[in-house]
Parts: structure tokens; C-alpha cells; sequence
């Protein structure tokens, strides 16, 4: 299907002109005379470009530019003028228009112009594709009122450049709030770059976040971008800032405040445009209060509060959740979609995910893997999931383990301990102390005082 063109002119030689040349080139060619005519044939035609002449009687062409752009945002318009100033480019690009062609028209122009826009609006139309495919890819799966409460906060949020600060614990997916957030961004074409508070090791994090020059130190063998500088007119996501060092907390309020950095070993400053997005699982209020984070940072970052709530307050997701990531892993692995049994459905929907989605993803991608069968039963469910899957021995060490961890004297859980270890290294070795005592490294009447009576 080749391209369609609408030319707008209100000179008859120039359509005829036109639309022999491109008609000649396989191009489907409309036209119109006026503005009017024109957005009733982009209505009806849906044309790929347009070349539209600027002075025509009526709504000219900069106005009628400006209606295309609200009926067909992304749709490429080159403007056409026998008078060429520059205040009517000037109008024209600042409307939208893709380029700017002046009477008498060169064919080779017209052509290459053409084959640029078409390009561009191909090109467009994939980036939107791309687009549209990672806002699914992390977008927060569900349905329930804690998750709906998310959805409008995250899209009130988003046009904003104002920071943001995510809180919930481990597993929620802050992360995905976050690329969600930027997507929805006024800068979603531009660079999401993740500086990871917790693993960066405080000697490197000055070179991590603001770069460094050649021979700045003896292993800078080569000029190095830091993070702020890489997420320059993009988002900078701060992931875990709760865990960031309180020297380093200083140097990025320092840096957030200036909108400036210097490299390492450079002279010159750095004017940063960032979008700021942070994260924490803690609750930073209270490691205020510890001394272990600056209230000053935290103002600085908290403009617009975001919770990401737990897989436990998000009742009814579980069965969405589960059936998404089983879809997920069947399209990875080419095999059937895999189904749970009600039973074991109805097991999953009531447990306390204490490690929230993440704990819930990886349950699913395991039983996915280990179960042959398409339909997975209750009895496939391992522990803690299942409790009804653990042998009798299995549940009296759990309950044992449980006691231990709830006495509140050490002296007597360090006996109470020591007691049940070396029980289990007599059974494995059958009963035999003496093998025992010297795998242990102690002596038969040391064990024998020790051994719980039965």
C-alpha cells in the first residue's frame, strides 16, 4: 500500500503539478483549496502527510496547521510558501509543521522532504509502539482499591517534574512505579537511569554520580560519565535512598539544590535537568529521628509521596497476578499455559506474602518449571506455602524452630539450640556417639549429658 498524500493549495497549477509527479512515483495523491476542505479529507482520508500551503484565502495555512495538529497529532505536515520569510518558518515550526518548502518548488526537494517526514512519522510510530509495549511491561497488575488508589496517584503524578518519593516494602515493585511514572513523564523519550543507593561503595560514589576526567586518579584511565550526568533531560531514579550514607546524602542534596556538578578532576560546571525519583523501603521519618538521614534531603525529595502497597493489602490480586506471570512464562518457554487447581488457587489467594510480588512471581516461575503436569493440584504446593505438604517430622521441626526464636533468654535459647543439633548430628550418624563426638569435635560424656530425654 503506498503513501498518501494530501496537498492543500489554493493554486490549481501547483495541485496539477503535484499530483502528476507524485501520482508518476506511486504515491495515492488527494487534494484541497482551501483549510476547510482540508481537515474534511483528513477526517475521512486519513492521508500519511500533508503539503499545505501558508497563504491561502479564509483559515490560512499556519491556522489550519494548528487544527491539523489537535485532529492528528503525529501526523507529518511540510508548509508551502511563494513568499519565504522567516517569520512564517518561524510560525510554522513553532505549529508543528515538519519542514518548510518555498515556491517555485524543486521536485528533488519535494521528493527528499517527503521521504524525510515519512521516515520520521515511521520512526515515531515505532518509538509509541516501544512505548506502549514497556508501560505494559511494568505496569502494576491488578484490580483491587489499593491498587486503583496507585493508578490515579501515579498518572497525577507523572506530567510533573516534580520529585517523587516511593515508599512500600521489599517486592512491591517501586521500581516499576517508577519506569511507569517516567513513561507517562513529560521526558519519556529520554534517558531512565538508576543509581542503586545501597550497593555503591562510598570511596567509588563520587565518580559513580558525577563522573571523573582522565588521570582525575590513579585508575582513571579514560573519562567517565557519572549518573547524573547520563540521565541529563531524563529521570534519575535514587532506588533504596534510605540506605544511602549520610556523606553521600550531602552530596546529592548539594547537587539537587545547585541543578550543578563538577566531574572529578574538571574544572568546568555541569548544569543538570533531571527528573528526581527516589525510593525506600524504611521508614525515613524515623531514621531521621536516628540521625542516619538528613530532614533537609528528605523535604527535598518527598514534593509528591507515593506508596506502593503490599501484596497483603491488595486483596483479589493474587489469582490476576498468578495467571499473568504463568502467561509470562509460557510465552518465554514456547509451552502451554499452566493453570492452578482451585484448591491450590484458594491456598496462595490466603497466604501472608511477606515477600509481596516478588515472593509471589518467584513461587509461580518455580511451579512452572518442577510440576510436569498443565494443571498444578494442591499437593504440588511446596512449604511454607503448603503446610500440608510437609511430612510430620518436617511440621515438628518447624514448630520447634519457631519456639526457639520466641524465648526471649538467650542463655536459654543457646541450650535449647545446642540440644537440637547435636540430637540431629546423633540420628545422622545412627546413634553412634562416639562417631559423633569426634565429628564435632568433642567427647561421648560431653554429648551424653546433653542429648534431650525422650
Amino acid at each position: 500500500m503506498y503513501p498518501a498524500v494530501l496537498i492543500v493549495d489554493d493554486e490549481s497549477s501547483i495541485i496539477d503539478s503535484l499530483e502528476g509527479i507524485l501520482s508518476d512515483d506511486g504515491f495515492e495523491v488527494m487534494h484541497a483549496y482551501n483549510g476547510y476542505e482540508a481537515l474534511k479529507k483528513i477526517e475521512a482520508e486519513s492521508p500519511d502527510i500533508v503539503l499545505l500551503d501558508i497563504w491561502m484565502p479564509g483559515m490560512d495555512g499556519i491556522d489550519t496547521l494548528k487544527e491539523i495538529k489537535k485532529m492528528a497529532p503525529n501526523l507529518p505536515v511540510v508548509m508551502i510558501t511563494g513568499h519565504g520569510s522567516i517569520e512564517s518558518a518561524v510560525d510554522a515550526t513553532k505549529s508543528g509543521a515538519f519542514d518548510f518548502l518555498e515556491k517555485p518548488l524543486s521536485i528533488d526537494k519535494v521528493m527528499v522532504t517527503i521521504s524525510n517526514a515519512l521516515n520520521f512519522r515511521k520512526l515515531e510510530e515505532e518509538n509509541i509502539y516501544l512505548r506502549k509495549k514497556e508501560i505494559e511491561k511494568n505496569s502494576i497488575t491488578g484490580a483491587s482499591q489499593a491498587v486503583q488508589k496507585l493508578y490515579g496517584e501515579i498518572m497525577a503524578a507523572s506530567p510533573s517534574d516534580a520529585s517523587i518519593l516511593i515508599t512500600g516494602e521489599n517486592g512491591t515493585g517501586k521500581e516499576m512505579v517508577a519506569r511507569t511514572i517516567h513513561q507517562f513523564s513529560t521526558r519519556p523519550e529520554e534517558p531512565f537511569i538508576i543509581i542503586n543507593c545501597a550497593a555503591i561503595p562510598e570511596k567509588n560514589i563520587d565518580s559513580e554520580l558525577f563522573g571523573h576526567e582522565k588521570g582525575a586518579f590513579e585508575e582513571a584511565t579514560s573519562k567517565n560519565k557519572g549518573k547524573f550526568e547520563m540521565a541529563s533531560g531524563g529521570t534519575l531514579f535514587l532506588d533504596e535512598i534510605g540506605d544511602m550514607n549520610i556523606n553521600t546524602q550531602a552530596k546529592i542534596l548539594r547537587a539537587l539544590e545547585s541543578k550543578t556538578f563538577q566531574r572529578i578532576g574538571g574544572g568546568r560546571t555541569l548544569h543538570m535537568d533531571v527528573r528526581i525519583i527516589a525510593s525506600t523501603n524504611k521508614n525515613l521519618e524515623q531514621e531521621i529521628e536516628k540521625g542516619a538521614f538528613r530532614e533537609d534531603l528528605f523535604f527535598r525529595i518527598n514534593v509528591i509521596p507515593i506508596h506502593v502497597p503490599s501484596l497483603r493489602d491488595r486483596k483479589g490480586d493474587v489469582p490476576l497476578l498468578i495467571d499473568t506471570f504463568f502467561e509470562k512464562m509460557a510465552k518465554q518457554s514456547s509451552d502451554p499455559k499452566k493453570t492452578l487447581s482451585q484448591e491450590a488457587l484458594d491456598l496462595l489467594d490466603q497466604y501472608q506474602w511477606q515477600g509481596n510480588v516478588r515472593e509471589l512471581k518467584n513461587l509461580v516461575e518455580r511451579l512452572s518449571i518442577m510440576v510436569e503436569g498443565e494443571t498444578i493440584g494442591l499437593a504440588d504446593i511446596p512449604l511454607p506455602y503448603n503446610p500440608e505438604s510437609a511430612p510430620k517430622k518436617d511440621l515438628e521441626e518447624s514448630t520447634e524452630r519457631r519456639e526457639l526464636f520466641s524465648m526471649d533468654d538467650l542463655e536459654l535459647a543457646r541450650k535449647r539450640f545446642e540440644q537440637e543439633y547435636i540430637r540431629r548430628k546423633v540420628d545422622q550418624a545412627r546413634g553412634d556417639l562416639k562417631a559423633t563426638a569426634k565429628k564435632i569435635g568433642t567427647s561421648v560424656h560431653y554429648i551424653k549429658k546433653r542429648i534431650p530425654k525422650s
